[in-house]
């Protein structure tokens, strides 16, 4: 079990990711909405959530390199002010050309959290229990996606979406009290600022290879459904914001009760690679169901009932990367993964996108579904010893 001072750093990580990623959840919920009404298209949405997870995935390996080379905490607290002055320029913006540059700046403070989030959790966490803590981690992430859109949601009652996006930025600032006072700030490590070779050491597992198709597959169907989720609701389902708010709530509700079960699951299973291709096979289903369901009630069962098969895959896939690395080169591991997940959320959008605006949802979302389909057979072809020597024991995908 970890020590007193490491639980406390523990619960200070989590409720500090909490509240980012409250933040980032009013951005996701917000933005589509608001450029609706500033006269912007689908492909513009989509457009606006690649800028940002382009920009992301282009800098976490370097994220990574300098979370390793000049500490977690360091490049935690740069992320965090990046993200609220990006928020804040989001909410104040009253053209749609201006979106795009704050959405961009945005995507170097995900880069930023993402890979300092994960490596800080992964230093103060034994290896056999670090599934149940990433679980706790996520968890957090999720009640961020719950807090964030159930309060904005309600607030839009009374608030324009422009004020509820700047009040949102609020939440950073809670962010930067409890990584103050509760991470403890670390030493980075002479690393030398070569990426090739860390990135060589954990590249060179087979294991990597499934990891990196699976999580690229399970990204590009969750940053699809999530960028378009809202007008979805609005468009097909002929919901009230407060409603579509109330929607992505319960989802996230349901994601987050789903993840320390899933850690557990993933602690005591060692195929971790298996784990996220069935994971990902079935959830690609679902979302493929979806646009064939109408209402608020049916959509909602739908999505929340699927929610624990995409929780276990990102725990697997977590746990995955993080075996892969040595302390020394943790962050770029998680910058590896950031890049891979950010590329998954951007390419999503960008492509999807124009399906939807063209041919509706009932296209888009089935394009997307049988895309993550096959990126599930691509992975569990690679994890066949026909391709490959079978790894060591540790490292089983």
């Amino acid at each position: 079990m970890p020590h007193a001072n490491a639980k406390a750093q523990i619960v200070s990580i989590c409720l500090a990711a909490g509240a980012i990623f409250s933040a980032l959840a009013v951005r996701s919920f917000v933005l589509p909405l608001r450029v609706h009404d500033l006269g912007g298209d689908k492909v513009v949405v989509g457009a606006l959530f690649s800028v940002g997870t382009v920009t992301a995935a282009g800098l976490s390996l370097p994220a990574g390199l300098l979370a390793d080379r000049f500490g977690k905490r360091s490049l935690l607290l740069f992320s965090i002010l990046v993200c609220a002055v990006s928020q804040l320029g989001l909410g104040l913006a009253t053209t749609v050309a201006p979106l795009f540059l704050w959405q961009a700046l945005g995507g170097v403070g995900f880069a930023a959290s993402q890979a300092a989030l994960m490596a800080t959790l992964a230093d103060a966490v034994p290896g056999h229990r670090l599934g149940r803590a990433i679980g706790w981690l996520t968890l957090a992430f999720q009640l961020g996606f719950l807090a964030g859109p159930a309060a904005a949601g309600l607030a839009l009652q009374w608030v324009t979406l422009p004020a509820a996006l700047a009040a949102s930025t609020a939440l950073f600032a809670v962010a930067l009290a409890l990584t103050l006072a509760g991470i403890r700030a670390t030493p980075g490590a002479e690393t030398g600022w070569n990426l090739a070779g860390p990135l060589r050491q954990i590249a060179r597992h087979r294991t990597f290879a499934v990891g990196s198709v699976g999580l690229l597959g399970a990204t590009v169907l969750w940053g699809t459904l999530q960028a378009y989720l809202p007008l979805f609701g609005k468009e097909q389902l002929g919901l009230p914001e407060a409603q579509i708010g109330y929607m992505i709530a319960i989802q996230a509700l349901a994601n987050a009760l789903a993840r320390i079960p899933a850690g557990r699951l993933v602690d005591r299973v060692p195929k971790r690679g298996l784990i996220a291709v069935v994971g990902l096979g079935a959830y690609a289903v679902c979302v493929a169901l979806l646009p064939h369901l109408g209402g608020f009630w049916a959509a909602t069962l739908l999505l929340a009932l699927s929610m624990p098969l995409l929780a276990t895959v990102y725990l697997a896939l977590g746990v995955l990367f993080t075996s892969l690395s040595t302390p020394q080169t943790r962050g770029v591991a998680m910058g590896a993964y950031g890049t891979i997940l950010f590329l998954g959320l951007g390419f999503g959008p960008a492509v999807f996108g124009p399906v939807m605006e063209r041919a509706g949802y009932l296209a888009g979302f089935t394009a997307c579904a049988g895309t993550a389909l096959a990126m599930a057979a691509v992975a569990a072809a690679l994890r066949s010893d026909r391709w490959a020597r079978r790894p060591p024991t540790h490292l089983a995908a």
